[in-house]
């Protein structure tokens, strides 16, 4: 198969790679990914994050353990992500289970966030109910005050969660549709990665 796919390659490289040509050429958040959870029910719902940090472990993003995708994971720790970068003409898809990243990793990236964004992530109730937007300026003046010049540490229900891959699937544009599809696949984490050519 010719073309830039390579069934030989390791999917983490070649994600890395694309990924690296994202941040070249994509206007905005060449990071942003599609996050597909579902509930104990098996509804399924979908969002934009940041990713935050990738290696061949996996996907790592930050959320709100108790914000409906932080309990819908609670309850099935199975997810989907998805990377579309339009000017590349590129998509990239994995699907597999999640879990959370260690305390340090949540720690070390949650300090590393601007100030407000960290009393922001103790102001907001993620996901609940809220009042007004007077209420969300009311939470946010409330932690500032409490927190003052101190440090803000991390709110324990604030978590970093990393989305471990069964399958990597790379999306080509070419002419005429005539796209490359190229899956990586494997039974378990653990496992080596088969490959296999889709049908555009």
């Amino acid at each position: 198969m010719t073309g830039l796919l390579d069934d030989t390659r390791d999917p983490f490289a070649i994600f890395s790679e694309w990924l690296g040509h994202a941040r070249e050429k994509e206007l905005n958040d060449p990071e942003a990914m599609a996050i597909a959870t579902s509930d104990a029910n098996g509804m399924p719902d979908v969002r934009m994050v940041l990713m935050r940090g990738h290696d061949e472990r996996g996907l790592v993003f930050y959320t709100n353990s108790q914000s409906q995708k932080g309990n819908q994971l609670a309850e099935n720790a199975q997810g989907a992500a998805l990377f579309h970068w339009k000017s590349l003409r590129r998509q990239v898809r994995f699907r597999g289970l999640i879990e959370h990243a260690s305390e340090a990793e949540s720690d070390a990236y949650f300090a590393s966030r601007p100030r407000d964004s960290r009393i922001g992530a103790w102001a907001s109730q993620q996901s609940r109910p809220m009042e007004g937007r007077f209420a969300l300026e009311k939470a946010v003046a409330r932690e500032a005050l409490r927190f003052g010049l101190g440090e803000v540490p991390r709110p324990p229900h604030w978590h970093g969660y990393r989305l471990k891959p069964l399958s990597i699937e790379f999306w080509l544009d070419k002419p005429f549709r005539l796209h490359e599809r190229l899956v990586f696949t494997r039974e378990t984490v653990d496992a080596p990665f088969s490959t296999a050519w889709l049908y555009p």
